[in-house]
C-alpha cells in the first residue's frame, strides 16, 4: 500500500504543475492514475503500471513527446460480417491479459472484443508492431523515388554512420535485420543494447539512434547471420526521413494513414533529438492496426493509389532469412510463415496477424506477463491457427 501511494503522491504533483496532461487521460485511465509509472523504463514496469501506462504512453510526461498522425477524412468502412464463435475465447483472453482484439475477413468484422477497462476509441501502444510500418515506409519512399535501391549503403542517407561498422551495410540488410552489428536484445538483462541505447547520452549534432549505433563493432560480415535488433530498425525510420526530407509521422500519414483509411488519430513517440523510435511506440486504435492488415492484403493500392512498388509485399512479407525456427522466417520487418501468412509482432503481446490465403486479419492488443518469455506467445500462435481452422471448417463443412 506504501509504494501505491507514493506513486500516487509523485503523480498527483505532476498534475497540479500541469493539469492539461490529466485532461488528456480518458475517464478508465483516469482510474488507474495510482498506477502510473513515475520512470521511463518501460521494461522495469510492473504489469499493472502497464496496465495503466500502455493505452497512455503518448500522454505520460516521464517520456518523450510525440508527433501526431492525422486520419483520413474519409474512413475505411469496417461492416459487420457473420459473428464467429470461438471456443474457449474467455479463457485465452485471461490467459493473454488481453486488452483489444479485432478479426476480419473479406474487409468485414467477425469478432470484435475489449478488455483491462479499454475500449474501441483507445490508443494502445505498438511496441515492435512498429516495426513493419516503418518498412512499409521504406517501400513508399521507393516507389517515390527517394530511395534508390535496397542495395544503396546505408551510410549514403546517414552520413553520420560512415567509418563505422554500417559503412558497408545495405538498406536491404537493414530490413533483413542481417547487418552482421554486434547487439543484445534481451528485454530482461538491464545492461542489454535494447535497454540501454534509449537512454544512451547522445554525440553533439548527431541523432540518438545513430549516435549509439555508429559505436557498435561487427559481429559477422554484413548479409551472412540473421540477428533480431531493434536499434536499426530506428536507423531505417531515420534513413527514410533522410530520404524523403520529411518527419517519419508525416511520411506515415501521407502514405499509410490517410490513403488507408484510417478512422482516429494516432500519435508515435519521439526519442532524445527529436526523430520518432521507428522500432517501436506507435499508438493507435486496434481497428486502425486491423486496417493496416488490410493495406497489406491489398497490396499497398489504396484510395486509387499504388503506394509501394507493385512487388513490394511480395518481397517483404516472404522469407528472406532463416530464423532457426520449422515453418518460420523473416522478412522486411515481418515475421513469415510458411503458409504465405505473415505478422507483426511486438513485446508483452502486440500483434497483426495477416493471411492473405483466408483473407483473415487479427490485430490484438495485450499486456502479456513477460515481454517474450512467458507462455503466452505459444498460445497465441496456437489461437491463430484455431481461427484458421475455424474459417476452414465454414468454407468445408463435414458431410
Amino acid at each position: 500500500m506504501r509504494k501505491r501511494t507514493v506513486v500516487f503522491t509523485a503523480l498527483a504533483a505532476i498534475i497540479l504543475a500541469g493539469g492539461g496532461w490529466y485532461a488528456s487521460l480518458d475517464k478508465e485511465t483516469r482510474g488507474l492514475i495510482a498506477e502510473m509509472p513515475t520512470n521511463a523504463d518501460v521494461l522495469s514496469w510492473s504489469q499493472s503500471q502497464r496496465d495503466a501506462a500502455f493505452r497512455a504512453l503518448d500522454r505520460l510526461p516521464i517520456l518523450a513527446k510525440a508527433r501526431e498522425i492525422a486520419p483520413a477524412a474519409t474512413p475505411l468502412q469496417l461492416p459487420a460480417g457473420k459473428p464467429l464463435t470461438i471456443p474457449g475465447f474467455d479463457a485465452y483472453a485471461k490467459g493473454q491479459h488481453l486488452a483489444g482484439i479485432v478479426i476480419l475477413q473479406d474487409g468485414k468484422v467477425r469478432f470484435e472484443q475489449y478488455g483491462l477497462g479499454f475500449d474501441a476509441h483507445g490508443r494502445w501502444t505498438s511496441f515492435s508492431v512498429a516495426k513493419s510500418f516503418t518498412s512499409t515506409l521504406v517501400g513508399a519512399a521507393i516507389k517515390d523515388g527517394h530511395i534508390k535501391s535496397l542495395d544503396d549503403k546505408v551510410s549514403s542517407y546517414i552520413p553520420d554512420l560512415r567509418g563505422s561498422a554500417y559503412d558497408d551495410v545495405t538498406v536491404r540488410q537493414l530490413l533483413t535485420m542481417s547487418s552482421g552489428v554486434k547487439w543484445n536484445e534481451d528485454y530482461e538483462d538491464p545492461k542489454a543494447d535494447v535497454a540501454m541505447f534509449n537512454n544512451a547520452k547522445p554525440d553533439p549534432g548527431v541523432d540518438a539512434t545513430v549516435s549509439y549505433m555508429r559505436k557498435l563493432p561487427r559481429a559477422h560480415p554484413p548479409g551472412e547471420v540473421w540477428h533480431y535488433n531493434t536499434g536499426e530498425t530506428n536507423l531505417i525510420g531515420v534513413l527514410v526521413s533522410s530520404a524523403t526530407k520529411k518527419p517519419l509521422s508525416q511520411y506515415m500519414q501521407e502514405k499509410i494513414w490517410q490513403p488507408g483509411g484510417m478512422e482516429a488519430q494516432a500519435t508515435w513517440l519521439l526519442g532524445k533529438t527529436g526523430h520518432e523510435i521507428s522500432g517501436c511506440c506507435l499508438q493507435a486504435e486496434t481497428r486502425d492496426f486491423a486496417r493496416f492488415g488490410l493495406f497489406v492484403l491489398a497490396n499497398g493500392h489504396v484510395g486509387g493509389q499504388q503506394i509501394v512498388p507493385d512487388d513490394w509485399f511480395a518481397q517483404a512479407t516472404h522469407k528472406q532469412k532463416d530464423i532457426g525456427q520449422p515453418g518460420r522466417g523473416y522478412g522486411f520487418q515481418w515475421w513469415t510463415y510458411d503458409d504465405g501468412s505473415v505478422s507483426a509482432q511486438g513485446i508483452f503481446g502486440q500483434g497483426i496477424f495477416i493471411d492473405p490465403k483466408r483473407h483473415l486479419v487479427i490485430a490484438s492488443n495485450a499486456d502479456w506477463s513477460r515481454a517474450t518469455q512467458g507462455p503466452e506467445p505459444e498460445a497465441r500462435e496456437a489461437f491463430y491457427k484455431q481461427i484458421q481452422a475455424l474459417i476452414d471448417a465454414e468454407n468445408h463443412p463435414p458431410e
